[in-house]
């Protein structure tokens, strides 16, 4: 077992990861939202890479998991300026990020800050620009004047709530309306009884990227987690198949 170790940040948070060195592109885990290193998807990458003498990273984003901080203050971008400070101090070589829901959009905000270091992306159940899709019309009115909005969670106790400051932020960095100008390989899985993000955004994302290297893999049974055996299984026989350098 590879320990958790902590990343002091310009600002003083810690952030807390795990970095096993080895062969490059280092596999980079991103998670969703309220998420952390601690799950299913993110721990199958890092043992498959600690087996096959890969380089791997982990980490909690602010306000998440064993990292310090407050989760209402986080927002996409202060994330993804979290996950580019640790790529820039941890990882000399280049990296594939392998994002999951949120975490899929913030791969797509980090690749677009660090373009020459991304040499692949996965997204699982990507699910950028959710603040646009992912509320109704009364929710973004709520939001937008300052009340923290609060939804029943199918995956705890406690309700999900979504800050004011993160839906803002989130419509400032919106990437379907455009073409994201990236161009490394991207692999992107989504099961298609996905409750929380319709599939058909990793096609809405597959058209919006410049790339030409850019496949879907549809689950027709899968959810929202993709974490049944047969979904790590898919992830990891994705992960070994995309090409680096």
């Amino acid at each position: 077992m590879i320990e958790t170790r902590f990343h002091t940040l310009p600002d003083g948070t810690r952030l807390a990861y795990r970095h096993t060195p080895g062969s490059g592109p280092a596999l980079v885990f991103l998670p969703g939202y309220m998420s952390d290193m601690a799950g299913g998807k993110a721990t199958a990458v890092f043992d498959w890479a600690v087996a096959q003498g890969r380089e791997c990273l982990l980490l909690d984003y602010s306000g998440c998991g064993e990292s310090e901080g407050n989760f209402a203050e986080g927002t996409l971008s202060r994330w993804a300026g979290q996950v580019v400070c640790l790529l820039s101090d941890l990882c000399v070589h280049g990296v594939v990020l392998v994002g999951s829901s949120m975490g899929g959009w913030l791969m797509l905000l980090v690749a677009l800050e660090l373009p020459l270091k991304i040499k692949g992306l996965i997204g699982i159940a990507a699910a950028p620009d959710f603040t646009e899709w992912g509320f109704s019309d009364a929710q973004k009115q709520s939001l937008a004047a300052g009340e923290i909005l609060y939804e029943d969670n199918p995956y705890g106790p406690e309700p999900t709530p979504t800050h004011p400051a993160f839906w803002s932020d989130g419509q400032a960095n919106r990437l379907l309306d455009k073409e994201i100008s990236l161009l490394c390989p991207v692999r992107l899985i989504h099961g298609q009884a996905d409750p929380d993000v319709p599939w058909q955004v990793s096609l809405r994302l597959a058209a919006a990227l410049r790339s030409a290297d850019v496949q879907v893999h549809l689950v027709k049974d899968g959810d929202h987690r993709l974490s049944r055996p047969q979904d790590l299984a898919l992830l990891l026989q994705t992960v070994a198949a995309l090409p680096g350098d």
